[in-house]
């Protein structure tokens, strides 16, 4: 039987309704051995007791009142030994096992017959019958109460046959006492097999309803677990940043004075570079072999470039809080346009207008930002085909500010777009990684915020956003 066999209809899952076989099974399993150890003393009792009655009840039933040691001891003892040593051997062997219940009920029948033998066929001794039945629906299985009244059935039934004294109590009974019994015993039958069924139905209704209780505790723990991962994870994302920035922060130290320690002698080893190239240009001694000042050009780019690395460096590390002033947005971008150096066939516009409300920002810093960013946007462009990067603003009623950038070079695929603003992170082969970096410190600096977009083929944008009176700014480039 199903182990949900509730009155209300109840869908649950196959996995859900197989726990709860197992656990009915293995209710019933415990039960059944209790049960067998039960019956090990049962009968080892009604073995005491059948010798005691073939000793001194015996004797008076069938012989009068001569009492005299009887051949009916003998049967009581050897015939009471074969009834209890193989189902005590079964029940402490195989305890809840199917077969040694089966076996108990057979000789559990025999003892009734027995002890009804041994006293005469005396209707008392038939009531023993009826416990013994009543203890055999202890197994809560009704295959047991059949196997034991089919038993009884055929004692009955050639006992009554060959020789009715041991069973009637009279040697010619009468016809219908057969029935009589096997009418009283199948009543008890009948009784006890509706209880084993609803002895089962409860068992399975509360395996059922331990599955059930074990599903919801397996579900908060999963989600308990789940949420401790989670947790767990959070945990080491932050302790792994936190580690990041600290290492972060030293090497700003470390970068910011090594790159100071560098600026002078570097600054010295320029200056003697032009100093030797004007002297050779100057007295027309340039050497013949024309490696010479190729390779001094060489030697002064080089320098240029290590100049820019240790201003990037000593910028980024420094960290100056912005000093706001009054700033015209459009004479900014003019003046940010003219230093970033041009590049045949790309074009750039200056699109703010000069009617735009004039923001409070660190004039250097905002200066900054945009050179970084229109100097990226110039750089997007391939150097095989002409390009046009454009700067536009735009106010809002509430006093925020837009400014975008935008050009139409090939865009920046989205794995890079995602690490753009991360420190030493460049697509550049010269680059040092820190431009736009520094352009988000100095935007966040101010209270605003800056996001990348791109599409792919078409273009990118970058979009600084001031809250207030500042600006918001959107520039299409490459990554620094």
């Amino acid at each position: 039987m199903s182990a949900f066999s509730s009155h209300a209809p109840v869908y649950v899952s196959p996995g859900l309704e197989g726990r709860a076989e197992a656990l009915l099974a293995l209710q019933l399993r415990e039960s059944r051995k209790r049960v067998d150890g039960l019956f090990t003393w049962l009968v080892l009792g009604q073995w005491a007791a059948a010798v005691l009655v073939a000793v001194f009840v015996s004797p008076h039933e069938w012989e009068g009142r001569v009492l005299a040691l009887h051949l009916h001891v003998r049967t009581a003892v050897l015939l009471g030994a074969a009834l209890s040593v193989f189902p005590v051997m079964l029940t402490r062997l195989h305890p809840g096992a199917a077969v040694t219940r089966h076996v108990v009920a057979v000789s559990q029948m025999l003892w009734s017959a027995l002890l009804i033998h041994l006293t005469g066929g005396r209707i008392e001794t038939h009531f023993h019958i009826f416990g013994s039945l009543a203890v055999l629906s202890f197994y809560r299985d009704p295959k047991v109460l059949l196997t034991a009244s089919l038993t009884l059935g055929v004692d009955h039934c050639m006992r009554g046959a060959l020789w009715p004294e041991s069973v009637y109590g009279q040697p010619h009974p009468e016809w219908w006492r057969l029935l009589e019994h096997a009418f009283w015993v199948a009543a008890i039958d009948l009784v006890l097999v509706v209880a084993c069924r609803d002895a089962l139905r409860d068992l399975g209704e509360r395996a059922g309803h331990q599955a059930l209780a074990e599903a919801a505790i397996e579900a908060e723990l999963a989600l308990r677990a789940g949420q401790l991962d989670a947790a767990v994870r959070e945990v080491h994302a932050v302790r792994d940043q936190a580690e990041r920035m600290e290492r972060l922060a030293s090497l700003g130290q470390l970068t910011a004075s090594v790159s100071h320690e560098l600026r002078n002698p570097l600054a010295a080893a320029r200056t003697a570079h032009a100093f030797v190239l004007r002297r050779l240009r100057k007295a027309g001694s340039l050497p013949s072999d024309p490696r010479i000042p190729r390779f001094l050009d060489i030697i002064d780019r080089e320098l240029q470039a290590c100049s820019v690395i240790i201003s990037d460096l000593l910028d980024y590390a420094k960290g100056r809080p912005p000093r706001r002033t009054p700033c015209p947005l459009r004479p900014l971008v003019e003046e940010a346009i003219s230093v970033v150096p041009r590049r045949d066939g790309v074009r750039v516009d200056n699109l703010v207008a000069d009617g735009l409300p004039v923001p409070h920002l660190d004039r250097e810093q905002f200066r900054q930002v945009l050179v970084n960013l229109i100097q990226n946007a110039v750089e997007a462009i391939p150097a095989e085909r002409s390009g046009t990067v454009r700067v536009h603003a735009d106010a809002r009623g509430d006093g925020a500010w837009s400014l975008r950038v935008t050009d139409d070079g090939p865009g920046i695929p989205a794995p890079l777009l995602e690490r753009i603003f991360e420190p030493m992170f460049t697509t550049k082969v010269r680059g040092t990684g820190l431009g736009l970096a520094i352009v988000k410190r100095l935007v966040q600096g101010h209270g605003a915020r800056i996001q990348a977009e791109s599409d792919l083929g078409h273009g990118s944008r970058f979009t600084v956003v001031f809250p207030d009176g500042s600006a918001p700014v959107t520039c299409a480039a490459v990554p620094s």
